[in-house]
């Protein structure tokens, strides 16, 4: 099977010839750029190479095509051409990481000191306005910076938190058209990262790419507008789907069958011991437009939809597949209820999963080689068996992650295809 084959067979739930792997498809299934460049050392012997920052604000390092071969990986990102900060990753220039990592970053990755150590960057790279993002010294990614415009004389407006959605340009959809193309004609699977269909991502509320964000901005406030103005929340929603259904158009038109699969939301919904919020809370709130999303990718294209909700969604999941989703992310085997022999044997056949291959809190940071070897070899037997498992870490690996840890996941992965 090449790779493409094997990503197929596996979202239909076939069992592939391997175990289909993916690491920097999305930006919750990447590498933290020191890990990535301290990897890429141990596997190609390369000392000078200089890992480019390709997602900022958690600042994941891209997985070139050197480091994509020694790790068999199978799925490309087809991502939007600009980051979380409002710039695109192109002109390249050479930068220095707190733990001396020396990187690629991209023009307009600008930071300013925060009179601690610590830097600032701005929206589209512009320092005159205020940053949107902070990394405190010695820090390994940046925190988002609400920046709330708001009149006290004037209550909030819906509209304003309807800012950042609009219609994709026609240089938009040529990029993700492109870079599609191109992940084919590599023989690799993909995955098209969907712009605004992720409904409530408490990641994007903070508008961080914008240099203005008026509306609800504020994490706590936004949390609580969920329940306190559920109608104000609600249009939002309505107006955000109404604008994703009309992209998702022409974004099917422009992609077709180049990706396998649609990362549309990232939403968390659980938390370490349960869920984040009720189950009547999702169906009213956020199931409709995750609904209504996956209904007309099934109709208009053969993707497979992808959630990512972090925590104990094992509650949830009956509603997710419920809701239309085909692949399930982080897969949070840590957290209360989510345990893998459990999660195969009731969701197996309804819900790919996508990670749960190494816990990245526990195991991966501060477990021995054999912890982390033993635990990815029984992921991947008890998930892998009979297909509808793609492999990733349970989120991100961090910077903090063990170079002998990081590669004895990756020797239990290739003994896994002996």
């Amino acid at each position: 099977m090449n790779s493409v084959e094997r990503l197929k067979a596996t979202l239909a739930h076939r069992e592939p010839d391997r175990v289909c792997v993916d690491f920097g498809s999305t930006a919750v299934t990447g590498m933290s750029t020191s890990t990535v460049a301290r990897l890429r050392r141990e596997l190609t012997g390369d000392h000078k190479y200089r890992v480019k920052v390709v997602e900022p604000y958690q600042m994941l390092g891209e997985i070139d095509d050197a480091l994509l071969d020694a790790l068999g990986v199978d799925v490309l990102p087809v991502m939007p051409p600009k980051t979380l900060f409002g710039f695109a990753n192109k002109d390249w220039k050479p930068f220095t990481l707190f733990d001396g990592t020396k990187v690629l970053v991209p023009g307009d990755f600008n930071v300013t000191e925060d009179g601690h150590g610590g830097w600032y960057i701005h929206p589209e790279g512009d320092t005159s306005v205020a940053p949107s993002g902070h990394m405190p010294k010695d820090g390994f990614y940046f925190d988002a910076i609400c920046r709330p415009e708001s009149d006290d004389d004037r209550e909030p407006d819906p509209a304003d938190n309807l800012e950042e959605f609009g219609p994709l340009s026609d240089e938009d959809l040529q990029y993700f058209a492109e870079t599609a193309r191109d992940a084919s004609a590599r023989g690799k699977g993909a995955i098209l990262t969907v712009p605004g269909t992720a409904f409530g991502d408490i990641a994007l509320v903070p508008a961080m790419w914008r240099k203005r964000t008026k509306g609800i901005r504020e994490i706590e406030d936004w949390y609580l507008a969920t329940l306190a103005r559920r109608e104000y929340v609600y249009t939002v929603f309505e107006g955000q789907c109404e604008i994703a259904l009309e992209n998702l158009a022409r974004l099917a038109e422009a992609v077709g069958d180049n990706v396998q699969a649609a990362f549309t939301t990232g939403t968390d919904f659980g938390t370490q011991k349960g869920t984040f919020i009720s189950a009547a809370t999702y169906r009213d709130l956020y199931q409709p437009f995750h609904r209504q999303i996956n209904d007309f990718i099934h109709k208009h294209t053969h993707w497979k939809t992808f959630i990512h909700s972090c925590g104990s969604v094992v509650d949830f999941i009956p509603d997710f597949i419920e809701a239309g989703f085909d692949i399930l992310n982080p897969v949070q085997c840590s957290a209360a209820g989510m345990d893998p022999r459990k999660l195969k044997r009731e969701f197996g056949k309804d819900i790919v999963f996508w990670g749960g291959g190494v816990d990245t809190q526990k195991t991966l940071p501060f477990g021995t080689p054999d912890d982390v070897y033993n635990e990815v070899s029984e992921r991947i037997e008890i998930l892998g068996g009979g297909g509808g498992f793609v492999f990733n870490a349970i989120h991100n690996l961090q910077a903090n992650s063990p170079i002998e840890n990081v590669m004895a996941m990756v020797r239990a992965l290739r003994d896994s295809r002996s």
